[in-house]
């Protein structure tokens, strides 16, 4: 079980750190102009909780009712969908008027974690061998 989450902190943490960077970068360079309502620091630190608990809580769910691994995935995927709104809601209720960068800068990284949560979680579900759970 921790050497699931370990392999998985092989890749996020990096990820995570790579992803911010580069955001920060590309924001101050050439967006500059616009106001941010939603730092690159606080995105990123969501995207990082929201992986790392809803992936030790499958590693979990795994281990105990892995029959049920693949509800959970979805669960947790709708849980983070609307904790993302949550997250979301200082733009929402914000008045400026173009809303599309910090939407932006907020879905691209989301869907970049998404899609690395998917491929541990997938791997995770296709594990056959029942003595590693």
């Amino acid at each position: 079980m921790i050497k699931k989450i370990t392999r998985l902190f092989v890749y996020l943490v990096p990820l995570t750190v790579l992803l911010y960077f580069v955001q920060q970068y590309v924001l101050s360079s050439y967006f500059n102009q616009i106001e941010f309502k939603l730092s690159p620091f606080s995105i990123y630190l969501f995207h990082f909780l929201t992986v790392t608990v809803s992936y030790i809580l499958l590693v979990l769910v795994n281990k105990y009712f892995f029959q049920q691994t693949g509800y959970a995935f979805l669960a947790f995927g709708i849980i983070k969908m609307g904790l993302s709104v949550f997250f979301l809601m200082p733009v929402i209720d914000s008045d400026i008027a173009n809303k599309i960068p910090d939407v932006l800068s907020f879905f691209i990284p989301f869907f970049v974690f998404l899609l690395l949560e998917t491929i541990f979680s997938v791997n995770l579900l296709n594990s056959s061998d029942l003595k590693e759970n």
